[in-house]
């Protein structure tokens, strides 16, 4: 039997959303193993000067506990 948990993380990025989501994946791999998957909750953009400069992922992030 295996057991996962579940997290949530932002991450930011300043090329686009796919960016910010692997961004996000890797950091939160640097401290949470088994990461078995991963859904996007909200993206949003932020917008400077008519432009967007910076976009934006809150995900929940899923993980096998040893």
């Amino acid at each position: 039997m295996s057991v996962a948990k579940v997290i949530e993380i932002n991450a930011s990025s300043k090329k686009n959303f796919e960016d910010a989501i692997e961004k996000g994946i890797a950091k939160a791999s640097e401290t949470v193993k088994n990461i078995t998957g991963a859904w996007v909750n909200e993206e949003k953009v932020v917008v400077k000067d008519g432009k967007v400069s910076e976009w934006r992922v809150n995900m929940k992030v899923s993980f096998v506990i040893d």
